[in-house]
């Protein structure tokens, strides 16, 4: 691949924090996930909207305590200033009515601080796969609608997983459904990961409910048919 198709296919993204020690972590773990590169940070809003206009970003990470705006009375600045980045929110704010608003405002995605690598990971990935959806899908009918804003509305992986269940194994078989060429069984995932059969089935059907994987039927010459996964890219 050459260097002007990785940089097409690259996502920009802009940091913005406050705490220029926690926005250069940001930074790093940003930088650890393909396709994401970082592009600049701020540390005010009225930088981040500076930075906005210069850089012109696909994803802002946008924390909300910042000293001169409410992080959240920047995004409606962005869109007059002609700006259609996607906004993900990161912040230690739990109050509902600042969940509701950044809701209202359109974010793709809402993550708490304090975080590790892997529940930023996540995120990434799954914004990435639902920013592909967005940009190649030829909506034909409904079934396409449905596709596309199935991965738009998919519960966080890592604030939602039922009792039981780890974000580190979700991850692992995430991945093998990602890199899967074509379909993969509950067994041949199961034998992919290292984890038991069961276990696998279990978080297979898991991001299935989510909308995250599809289902289909092989049938045999005998006995049920084999339920097979595939990651929705």
């Amino acid at each position: 691949m050459t260097a002007a198709s990785d940089k097409a296919d690259a996502i920009d993204v802009l940091v913005v924090d406050d705490d220029f020690m926690v926005a250069r972590v940001h930074r790093a773990f940003v930088e650890r996930v393909e396709p994401f590169r970082v592009v600049g940070t701020a540390h005010t809003g009225g930088q981040a909207i500076e930075a906005a206009d210069a850089l012109r970003p696909d994803l802002i990470l946008l924390d909300l305590y910042l000293p001169d705006l409410f992080g959240l009375d920047v995004i409606p600045r962005l869109r007059t200033a002609g700006h259609d980045c996607d906004v993900m929110v990161i912040s230690a704010a739990t109050e509902a009515d600042t969940v509701r608003g950044a809701v209202r405002r359109g974010v793709v995605d809402y993550l708490l601080k304090p975080f590790d690598f892997e529940d930023l990971r996540l995120r990434l990935e799954r914004y990435a796969a639902q920013r592909g959806r967005l940009l190649t899908t030829v909506v034909r009918g409904q079934a396409d609608v449905d596709r596309v804003l199935a991965g738009a509305f998919a519960p966080a992986p890592a604030s939602t997983l039922p009792k039981g269940m780890s974000v580190e194994t979700a991850g692992l078989v995430e991945r093998a459904l990602r890199a899967a060429d074509g379909t993969l069984s509950a067994s041949e995932c199961a034998a992919l990961t290292g984890v038991s059969r069961v276990s696998a089935r279990r978080y297979l059907e898991y991001f299935h409910g989510t909308g995250s994987a599809e289902v289909s039927l092989r049938y045999g010459a005998a006995g049920r048919p084999e339920r097979r996964y595939g990651w929705r890219a």
